[in-house]
Protein backbone atom coordinates (compact mmCIF):
# COMPACT_ATOMS: atom_id res chain seq x y z
CA UNK A 1 0.00 0.00 0.00
CA UNK A 2 1.41 3.42 -1.17
CA UNK A 3 1.66 5.83 1.96
CA UNK A 4 0.59 9.44 0.18
CA UNK A 5 0.75 12.66 2.37
CA UNK A 6 3.63 12.27 4.71
CA UNK A 7 4.65 15.44 5.76
CA UNK A 8 8.41 16.62 4.70
CA UNK A 9 10.19 16.31 7.93
CA UNK A 10 9.07 12.33 8.33
CA UNK A 11 10.09 11.56 4.52
CA UNK A 12 13.88 13.38 5.82
CA UNK A 13 13.84 11.07 9.22
CA UNK A 14 13.25 8.37 6.76
CA UNK A 15 16.42 9.16 4.82
CA UNK A 16 18.41 9.25 7.22
CA UNK A 17 17.28 5.79 8.52
CA UNK A 18 17.76 4.39 5.49
CA UNK A 19 21.52 5.72 5.30
CA UNK A 20 22.71 3.90 8.92
CA UNK A 21 23.71 0.77 7.17
CA UNK A 22 25.83 2.61 4.85
CA UNK A 23 27.60 4.90 7.49
CA UNK A 24 28.06 1.75 10.06
CA UNK A 25 29.72 0.15 6.66
CA UNK A 26 32.00 2.71 6.41
CA UNK A 27 33.00 2.87 9.99
CA UNK A 28 33.57 -1.08 9.76
CA UNK A 29 35.59 -0.12 6.99
CA UNK A 30 37.78 2.16 8.48
CA UNK A 31 38.45 0.58 11.66
CA UNK A 32 39.50 -2.55 9.68
CA UNK A 33 42.11 -0.31 7.19
CA UNK A 34 43.73 0.71 10.77
CA UNK A 35 45.90 -2.24 11.21
CA UNK A 36 46.83 -3.58 14.65
CA UNK A 37 50.15 -3.60 15.63
CA UNK A 38 51.27 -5.50 18.69
CA UNK A 39 54.98 -4.10 18.04
CA UNK A 40 53.89 -0.69 19.48
CA UNK A 41 51.63 -2.18 21.59
CA UNK A 42 53.95 -4.20 23.12
CA UNK A 43 56.85 -2.33 23.29
CA UNK A 44 55.17 0.84 24.49
CA UNK A 45 54.76 -0.93 27.94
CA UNK A 46 58.25 -1.63 27.74
CA UNK A 47 61.45 0.54 29.54
CA UNK A 48 64.82 1.67 28.34
CA UNK A 49 66.11 0.59 24.83
CA UNK A 50 63.55 -1.68 24.43
CA UNK A 51 60.89 1.32 24.32
CA UNK A 52 63.10 3.69 22.30
CA UNK A 53 61.93 2.85 19.09
CA UNK A 54 58.82 3.21 19.43
CA UNK A 55 59.03 6.99 20.66
CA UNK A 56 61.98 7.79 18.32
CA UNK A 57 59.89 6.22 15.56
CA UNK A 58 56.44 8.95 15.69
CA UNK A 59 56.94 11.17 13.56
CA UNK A 60 59.77 10.23 11.80
CA UNK A 61 59.99 10.05 7.62
CA UNK A 62 59.14 6.19 7.68
CA UNK A 63 56.26 6.55 10.50
CA UNK A 64 54.83 9.86 8.46
CA UNK A 65 54.42 7.91 5.43
CA UNK A 66 52.69 4.98 6.64
CA UNK A 67 55.56 2.61 7.32
CA UNK A 68 55.61 0.64 10.31
CA UNK A 69 57.79 -2.11 12.01
CA UNK A 70 57.08 -5.30 10.13
CA UNK A 71 58.24 -2.90 7.13
CA UNK A 72 61.74 -3.51 8.08
CA UNK A 73 61.78 -6.23 11.10
CA UNK A 74 58.75 -8.38 8.89
CA UNK A 75 57.21 -10.48 10.92
CA UNK A 76 52.97 -10.44 12.07
CA UNK A 77 52.14 -7.35 13.52
CA UNK A 78 48.25 -8.30 13.81
CA UNK A 79 48.83 -10.96 16.33
CA UNK A 80 48.96 -10.49 20.02
CA UNK A 81 50.93 -13.53 20.48
CA UNK A 82 54.68 -12.55 20.87
CA UNK A 83 55.85 -16.38 19.52
CA UNK A 84 53.37 -16.07 16.05
CA UNK A 85 54.23 -12.11 16.01
CA UNK A 86 58.38 -12.50 15.80
CA UNK A 87 58.07 -15.98 14.05
CA UNK A 88 60.79 -16.55 11.80
CA UNK A 89 58.70 -18.49 9.30
CA UNK A 90 56.65 -15.08 8.42
CA UNK A 91 59.84 -13.42 7.90
CA UNK A 92 60.83 -11.95 11.35
CA UNK A 93 64.51 -10.78 11.46
CA UNK A 94 64.52 -8.98 14.55
CA UNK A 95 68.05 -6.47 14.82
CA UNK A 96 69.37 -6.83 11.57
CA UNK A 97 73.36 -7.88 10.84
CA UNK A 98 75.35 -4.76 9.83
CA UNK A 99 76.02 -6.65 6.55
CA UNK A 100 72.23 -6.82 5.93
CA UNK A 101 71.21 -3.30 6.05
CA UNK A 102 72.12 -1.56 2.72
CA UNK A 103 69.92 -4.52 1.13
CA UNK A 104 67.24 -3.81 4.02
CA UNK A 105 66.96 -0.23 3.04
CA UNK A 106 67.76 -0.89 -0.66
CA UNK A 107 64.28 -2.97 -0.92
CA UNK A 108 62.79 0.33 -0.70
CA UNK A 109 64.96 3.05 -2.00
CA UNK A 110 66.53 0.88 -4.74
CA UNK A 111 62.97 0.11 -6.57
CA UNK A 112 62.22 3.34 -8.38
CA UNK A 113 58.61 2.28 -9.01
CA UNK A 114 57.50 2.45 -5.16
CA UNK A 115 59.74 5.60 -4.67
CA UNK A 116 57.85 7.27 -6.63
CA UNK A 117 54.77 7.04 -5.00
CA UNK A 118 56.03 9.09 -2.43
CA UNK A 119 58.52 11.81 -4.12
CA UNK A 120 59.47 10.91 -7.94
CA UNK A 121 62.87 13.05 -7.59
CA UNK A 122 63.81 10.76 -4.80
CA UNK A 123 67.60 9.17 -5.89
CA UNK A 124 67.24 4.93 -5.90
CA UNK A 125 70.99 4.48 -6.81
CA UNK A 126 72.03 4.59 -3.05
CA UNK A 127 72.52 1.47 -2.50
CA UNK A 128 74.66 0.71 -5.61
CA UNK A 129 76.42 4.03 -4.78
CA UNK A 130 77.47 2.37 -1.16
CA UNK A 131 78.99 -0.56 -2.63
CA UNK A 132 81.81 1.41 -4.38
CA UNK A 133 82.31 3.49 -1.27
CA UNK A 134 85.29 2.03 1.00
CA UNK A 135 82.17 1.69 3.55
CA UNK A 136 80.99 -1.20 1.06
CA UNK A 137 83.62 -2.58 0.50
CA UNK A 138 85.00 -3.16 3.55
CA UNK A 139 81.57 -4.56 4.73
CA UNK A 140 81.44 -7.12 1.47
CA UNK A 141 84.85 -8.11 2.66
CA UNK A 142 83.47 -9.29 6.06
CA UNK A 143 84.36 -6.35 8.15
CA UNK A 144 81.14 -5.94 10.22
CA UNK A 145 82.29 -2.28 11.99
CA UNK A 146 81.78 -0.30 9.19
CA UNK A 147 79.53 2.79 8.51
CA UNK A 148 76.18 1.48 7.07
CA UNK A 149 72.81 3.27 6.24
CA UNK A 150 72.15 3.43 9.84
CA UNK A 151 75.18 4.58 10.78
CA UNK A 152 74.55 7.87 9.68
CA UNK A 153 71.02 8.30 9.19
CA UNK A 154 70.20 6.46 12.76
CA UNK A 155 67.91 3.45 12.76
CA UNK A 156 64.61 4.72 14.39
CA UNK A 157 63.35 8.51 14.40
CA UNK A 158 65.12 8.74 10.95
CA UNK A 159 64.45 12.75 9.58
CA UNK A 160 64.61 14.13 6.25
CA UNK A 161 68.42 15.46 5.52
CA UNK A 162 66.81 19.08 5.69
CA UNK A 163 65.49 18.75 8.86
CA UNK A 164 68.03 20.17 11.83
CA UNK A 165 67.36 17.11 13.67
CA UNK A 166 68.58 14.89 11.17
CA UNK A 167 72.01 12.84 11.85
CA UNK A 168 73.21 14.06 8.19
CA UNK A 169 71.90 17.82 8.55
CA UNK A 170 74.94 20.03 7.48
CA UNK A 171 75.57 21.17 10.78
CA UNK A 172 75.76 17.42 12.19
CA UNK A 173 77.62 15.55 9.80
CA UNK A 174 80.90 16.09 11.32
CA UNK A 175 79.70 14.84 14.47
CA UNK A 176 77.95 11.70 12.90
CA UNK A 177 81.22 10.85 11.26
CA UNK A 178 83.21 11.50 14.35
CA UNK A 179 80.89 8.77 16.10
CA UNK A 180 83.61 6.68 14.51
CA UNK A 181 86.69 7.86 13.06
CA UNK A 182 87.27 10.18 16.28
CA UNK A 183 87.01 6.83 18.43
CA UNK A 184 90.66 5.66 18.74
CA UNK A 185 89.89 2.43 20.16
CA UNK A 186 86.87 1.95 17.49
CA UNK A 187 89.30 2.69 14.50
CA UNK A 188 92.82 0.58 15.54
CA UNK A 189 93.36 -1.80 13.12
CA UNK A 190 91.77 0.18 9.87
CA UNK A 191 95.22 2.38 9.86
CA UNK A 192 93.77 5.63 9.02
CA UNK A 193 94.42 8.85 11.75
CA UNK A 194 91.47 9.22 13.99
CA UNK A 195 92.10 13.35 14.68
CA UNK A 196 90.10 14.60 11.41
CA UNK A 197 87.02 15.72 13.46
CA UNK A 198 89.89 18.26 15.87
CA UNK A 199 91.38 18.78 13.29
CA UNK A 200 88.40 19.97 10.77
CA UNK A 201 86.66 22.03 13.68
CA UNK A 202 89.94 24.24 13.62
CA UNK A 203 89.18 25.04 9.99
CA UNK A 204 87.89 28.13 8.06
CA UNK A 205 85.16 25.94 6.85
CA UNK A 206 84.46 24.93 10.02
CA UNK A 207 84.27 28.60 11.31
CA UNK A 208 82.17 29.27 8.53
CA UNK A 209 79.67 26.08 8.86
CA UNK A 210 79.17 26.98 12.96
CA UNK A 211 80.27 30.32 13.59
CA UNK A 212 78.49 31.95 10.50
CA UNK A 213 75.87 29.63 9.93
CA UNK A 214 76.73 29.11 6.27
CA UNK A 215 75.33 25.79 5.24
CA UNK A 216 77.49 25.99 2.22
CA UNK A 217 80.64 25.92 3.87
CA UNK A 218 82.11 22.28 3.32
CA UNK A 219 82.15 19.56 5.84
CA UNK A 220 82.77 15.64 5.48
CA UNK A 221 80.24 14.81 2.67
CA UNK A 222 81.05 17.86 0.70
CA UNK A 223 84.63 16.43 -0.03
CA UNK A 224 84.53 12.66 0.41
CA UNK A 225 81.11 11.95 -1.16
CA UNK A 226 77.91 10.99 0.55
CA UNK A 227 76.72 6.98 -0.12
CA UNK A 228 79.90 6.62 -2.36
CA UNK A 229 81.86 7.92 0.58
CA UNK A 230 85.70 7.51 -0.43
CA UNK A 231 88.77 10.03 0.31
CA UNK A 232 89.65 11.86 -2.66
CA UNK A 233 93.23 10.59 -4.33
CA UNK A 234 95.96 12.43 -5.83
CA UNK A 235 93.86 12.30 -9.51
CA UNK A 236 90.29 13.96 -7.79
CA UNK A 237 91.63 16.11 -5.10
CA UNK A 238 92.22 19.27 -7.07
CA UNK A 239 88.32 18.67 -8.69
CA UNK A 240 87.07 18.26 -5.34
CA UNK A 241 88.66 21.42 -4.16
CA UNK A 242 87.84 23.18 -7.51
CA UNK A 243 84.00 22.70 -7.12
CA UNK A 244 83.77 25.75 -4.98
CA UNK A 245 87.38 27.46 -5.67
CA UNK A 246 86.61 27.20 -9.02
CA UNK A 247 89.04 30.06 -10.77
CA UNK A 248 91.97 28.91 -8.09
CA UNK A 249 91.59 25.37 -9.93
CA UNK A 250 91.37 26.43 -13.45
CA UNK A 251 95.20 28.73 -12.94
CA UNK A 252 96.55 25.78 -11.09
CA UNK A 253 95.22 23.33 -14.19
CA UNK A 254 97.49 25.34 -16.39
CA UNK A 255 100.54 26.40 -14.16
CA UNK A 256 103.92 24.12 -13.99
CA UNK A 257 102.93 22.89 -11.08
CA UNK A 258 100.29 20.31 -12.69
CA UNK A 259 102.70 18.15 -14.21
CA UNK A 260 105.42 18.46 -11.44
CA UNK A 261 102.77 17.29 -8.83
CA UNK A 262 101.23 14.50 -11.02
CA UNK A 263 105.00 13.34 -11.54
CA UNK A 264 106.23 13.41 -7.78
CA UNK A 265 102.68 12.09 -6.83
CA UNK A 266 101.10 14.68 -4.30
CA UNK A 267 98.42 16.22 -3.56
CA UNK A 268 97.94 19.48 -5.35
CA UNK A 269 95.91 21.63 -3.05
CA UNK A 270 96.24 19.97 0.16
CA UNK A 271 100.01 20.07 -0.51
CA UNK A 272 100.17 23.76 0.66
CA UNK A 273 96.48 23.78 2.05
CA UNK A 274 96.54 20.61 4.21
CA UNK A 275 93.29 18.46 4.20
CA UNK A 276 91.40 18.94 7.37
CA UNK A 277 92.91 21.56 9.14
CA UNK A 278 92.44 24.04 6.58
CA UNK A 279 93.31 27.62 8.11
CA UNK A 280 92.38 30.96 5.96
CA UNK A 281 95.25 31.32 3.66
CA UNK A 282 97.60 34.22 4.11
CA UNK A 283 100.48 35.94 2.46
CA UNK A 284 103.17 34.12 5.07
CA UNK A 285 102.46 30.84 2.77
CA UNK A 286 103.84 32.40 0.20
CA UNK A 287 107.77 33.64 -0.22
CA UNK A 288 110.88 32.19 1.47
CA UNK A 289 109.96 32.55 4.80
CA UNK A 290 109.69 30.28 7.40
CA UNK A 291 105.82 29.13 7.44
CA UNK A 292 106.05 29.08 3.39
CA UNK A 293 104.90 26.07 1.61
CA UNK A 294 107.06 27.14 -1.35
CA UNK A 295 110.26 26.05 0.67
CA UNK A 296 108.89 22.52 1.17
CA UNK A 297 109.76 21.87 -2.18
CA UNK A 298 111.95 24.86 -3.57
CA UNK A 299 115.95 25.69 -2.27
CA UNK A 300 117.69 28.69 -2.85
CA UNK A 301 119.34 28.54 -5.93
CA UNK A 302 116.39 26.91 -8.02
CA UNK A 303 113.91 28.90 -10.11
CA UNK A 304 110.83 27.92 -7.83
CA UNK A 305 112.83 29.72 -4.62
CA UNK A 306 113.29 33.01 -6.84
CA UNK A 307 110.14 33.22 -7.76
CA UNK A 308 108.23 32.39 -4.65
CA UNK A 309 110.78 35.19 -3.66
CA UNK A 310 109.74 37.67 -6.50
CA UNK A 311 105.77 37.47 -6.02
CA UNK A 312 106.19 37.31 -2.32
CA UNK A 313 108.00 40.54 -2.68
CA UNK A 314 105.27 42.08 -5.15
CA UNK A 315 102.43 41.30 -2.96
CA UNK A 316 104.55 43.26 0.02
CA UNK A 317 104.46 46.19 -2.36
CA UNK A 318 101.51 46.43 -3.13
CA UNK A 319 100.07 45.48 0.20
CA UNK A 320 102.41 48.69 1.89
CA UNK A 321 101.18 51.13 -0.85
CA UNK A 322 97.55 50.52 0.18
CA UNK A 323 98.31 50.84 3.65
CA UNK A 324 100.16 53.91 3.00
CA UNK A 325 97.31 55.66 0.81
CA UNK A 326 95.06 54.42 3.80
CA UNK A 327 97.11 56.09 6.28
CA UNK A 328 97.27 59.24 4.67
CA UNK A 329 93.50 59.65 3.09
CA UNK A 330 92.34 58.93 7.37
CA UNK A 331 94.68 61.58 7.95
CA UNK A 332 92.95 64.29 5.54
CA UNK A 333 89.24 63.17 5.77
CA UNK A 334 89.70 63.32 9.87
CA UNK A 335 90.84 66.60 9.29
CA UNK A 336 87.42 67.65 7.23
CA UNK A 337 89.21 67.57 3.60
CA UNK A 338 87.37 65.95 0.90
CA UNK A 339 89.05 62.45 -0.52
CA UNK A 340 85.77 60.12 -1.11
CA UNK A 341 87.53 60.59 -5.00
CA UNK A 342 90.55 58.89 -4.38
CA UNK A 343 89.25 56.73 -1.09
CA UNK A 344 86.90 55.15 -3.82
CA UNK A 345 89.71 54.78 -6.48
CA UNK A 346 91.68 52.58 -3.79
CA UNK A 347 89.11 50.34 -4.07
CA UNK A 348 90.96 49.07 -7.60
CA UNK A 349 94.20 48.32 -5.78
CA UNK A 350 92.41 46.46 -3.02
CA UNK A 351 90.79 44.49 -6.18
CA UNK A 352 94.19 44.10 -7.41
CA UNK A 353 95.74 42.91 -4.41
CA UNK A 354 93.22 40.50 -4.24
CA UNK A 355 93.55 38.94 -8.07
CA UNK A 356 96.99 39.06 -7.70
CA UNK A 357 96.22 36.60 -4.33
CA UNK A 358 94.61 34.20 -6.60
CA UNK A 359 97.16 34.68 -9.54
CA UNK A 360 99.97 32.95 -7.41
CA UNK A 361 98.09 29.36 -8.47
CA UNK A 362 99.76 30.26 -11.38
CA UNK A 363 102.91 30.55 -10.35
CA UNK A 364 103.90 33.06 -12.61
CA UNK A 365 105.80 36.48 -11.22
CA UNK A 366 105.31 37.59 -14.79
CA UNK A 367 101.36 37.25 -14.54
CA UNK A 368 101.47 38.79 -10.82
CA UNK A 369 103.33 41.85 -12.22
CA UNK A 370 100.51 43.03 -14.81
CA UNK A 371 98.05 43.29 -12.23
CA UNK A 372 100.28 44.74 -9.46
CA UNK A 373 102.20 47.40 -11.42
CA UNK A 374 98.10 48.82 -12.20
CA UNK A 375 97.35 47.97 -8.51
CA UNK A 376 100.57 50.06 -7.63
CA UNK A 377 99.98 52.71 -9.76
CA UNK A 378 96.32 53.70 -8.37
CA UNK A 379 97.30 53.26 -5.03
CA UNK A 380 100.30 55.94 -5.39
CA UNK A 381 97.95 58.33 -7.27
CA UNK A 382 95.80 58.10 -4.09
CA UNK A 383 98.37 58.53 -1.84
CA UNK A 384 99.04 61.50 -3.84
CA UNK A 385 95.92 62.71 -3.51
CA UNK A 386 96.07 62.35 0.09
CA UNK A 387 99.31 64.48 0.52
CA UNK A 388 98.00 67.09 -1.73
CA UNK A 389 94.70 67.06 0.29
CA UNK A 390 96.76 67.72 3.39
CA UNK A 391 99.07 70.48 1.71
CA UNK A 392 96.12 72.49 0.37
CA UNK A 393 94.96 72.28 4.54
CA UNK A 394 97.94 73.82 5.34
CA UNK A 395 97.99 76.36 3.03
CA UNK A 396 94.71 77.45 3.88
CA UNK A 397 95.85 77.39 7.62
CA UNK A 398 98.37 79.30 6.68
CA UNK A 399 96.24 82.24 4.67
CA UNK A 400 93.76 81.22 7.77
CA UNK A 401 96.93 82.49 10.11
CA UNK A 402 98.02 85.76 8.15
CA UNK A 403 94.26 86.66 7.92
CA UNK A 404 94.23 86.60 11.22
CA UNK A 405 97.23 88.32 11.70
CA UNK A 406 96.32 91.19 9.86
CA UNK A 407 93.14 91.43 11.26
CA UNK A 408 94.42 91.73 14.40
CA UNK A 409 96.70 94.08 13.48
CA UNK A 410 94.39 96.74 12.00
CA UNK A 411 92.42 96.42 15.24
CA UNK A 412 95.71 96.99 17.35
CA UNK A 413 96.06 99.73 14.70
CA UNK A 414 91.74 101.43 14.87
CA UNK A 415 92.41 100.98 18.76
CA UNK A 416 95.58 102.99 18.93
CA UNK A 417 93.52 105.00 16.46
CA UNK A 418 90.84 105.65 18.20
CA UNK A 419 93.35 106.45 21.84
CA UNK A 420 94.75 109.20 20.20
CA UNK A 421 91.58 110.89 18.87
CA UNK A 422 90.26 110.64 22.77
CA UNK A 423 93.27 112.19 23.75
CA UNK A 424 93.02 114.93 21.76
CA UNK A 425 89.73 115.67 22.55
CA UNK A 426 90.47 115.81 26.14
CA UNK A 427 93.60 118.05 25.49
CA UNK A 428 91.04 120.72 23.36
CA UNK A 429 88.41 120.53 26.97
CA UNK A 430 91.33 121.02 29.28
CA UNK A 431 92.43 124.29 27.17
CA UNK A 432 89.08 126.13 26.73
Amino acid sequence: MKVTNVPSNWRSLVRVFALVPAIALLLLVNVSAQKKNSCVECHSQMEGTLAEPVQRSKGDVHDSRGLSCVDCHRGDATSDDIALAMDRRKGFIGKPKPSDIPGLCGRCHSDAAFMKTFNPSLRVDQEREYSTSVHGKLLKSGEQKVATCVSCHGEHGIRAINDPQSKVYALNVAETCAACHAKSDYMKGFKIPNDQYGKYKTSVHARALYDKQDLSAPTCNDCHGNHGAAPPGLASVANVCGQCHVRQAGLFQSSPHKTVFGLMQVGECVQCHSNHGIQPPNDELLGIGEKSACTQCHSEGDNGHAAAKRMRERIDEISTSISRANEILDRAERAGMEVSKPRFDLNDAKDALTQSRVLIHTFSPAEIDKVIDSGVDVSNKSYEAGGAALNELSFRRKGLAGSLFFILLLAVLIYLKIRELEARQERLQNQG
